[in-house]
């Protein structure tokens, strides 16, 4: 059996591996600093798209982690980095905040709500009815249905917050139209994320807290995955999936040396 590579670029998911409602986990500002340090190529990951890479990066600066505006993938990025591939210079009519509308006019997008290529669906905090009956009404009309990610729910101080996942599955119950996933569990956004940074998957590692989207689509990407519990998925729930991380720490705190 051949030895692994050396891991020569990390990806690590944001919520539950670097700050946990708003406090950065212990551990976090060293790891980031000597990824700074280091010179290689890493990338900070989230599947929330509501926030521009600029809105993240003064987020996390605010709490002491100086991530670079360049090393931050939502997405929203990748969302709109898939529809310039797919059709460049298209028009969509989107539900969503900043992150993803300014992602979509920077590959050159038009938003509209007259004849779109393109419905695409990302996180909101208020998900208007107007909203959703015009977008059905564009899909059933022969839009296509995108969505930025399928987490069925968020977290918030009260509790949870029905999320892209949920809104989408109300859509596709009107339109009988699935929608195509962009995010995580897609390996499709560790692979342009990968791309972004010059990475290779076999020589890349990835840090989530959640089996069933960090882990899973790091591995089915080809990296070596590692899973940290200080998030939603705690070590008894492990068992309950086909796979496997490459290792399970405590914490992000853990990694610090093998950057």
């Amino acid at each position: 059996m051949t030895e692994p590579k050396h891991i020569e670029s990390w990806l690590t998911d944001m919520d539950g591996v670097l700050m946990h409602e708003g406090v950065p986990i212990p551990g976090a500002d060293a790891f980031i600093k000597k990824l700074r340090d280091s010179g290689k190529p890493f990338l900070v990951l989230t599947n929330n798209s509501i926030y521009t890479a600029r809105d993240l990066h003064a987020r996390l600066n605010r709490i002491g982690l100086e991530v670079p505006v360049e090393n931050i993938w939502t997405s929203a990025l990748a969302t709109a980095k898939f529809v310039d591939s797919q059709r460049p210079n298209g028009t969509a009519y989107v539900i969503g905040e900043a992150g993803l509308t300014t992602a979509l006019h920077e590959v050159g997008y038009i938003l509209t709500d007259s004849d779109p290529d393109f419905v695409i669906l990302g996180e909101t905090r208020t998900y208007s009815f107007e909203a959703l009956t015009k977008a059905i009404r564009l899909i059933n009309e022969g839009a296509r249905f995108i969505a930025t990610n399928p987490d069925n729910t968020g977290p918030s101080h009260e509790g949870v917050l029905p999320a892209t996942g949920s809104v989408a599955a109300l859509i596709t119950k009107a339109t009988g139209k699935e929608p195509y996933f962009v995010g995580k569990p897609n390996p499709l956004m560790m692979r342009t994320g990968l791309n972004a940074i010059g990475a290779h998957s076999e020589s890349s590692a990835m840090i989530g807290d959640r089996m069933d989207t960090d882990v899973l689509a790091g591995l089915e990407a080809g990296m070596r995955t590692f899973l940290v519990l200080t998030g939603l998925t705690a070590e008894a729930d492990m068992d309950r999936f086909p796979f496997r991380p490459t290792k399970v720490v405590d914490s992000i705190a853990n990694l610090v040396d093998l950057v």
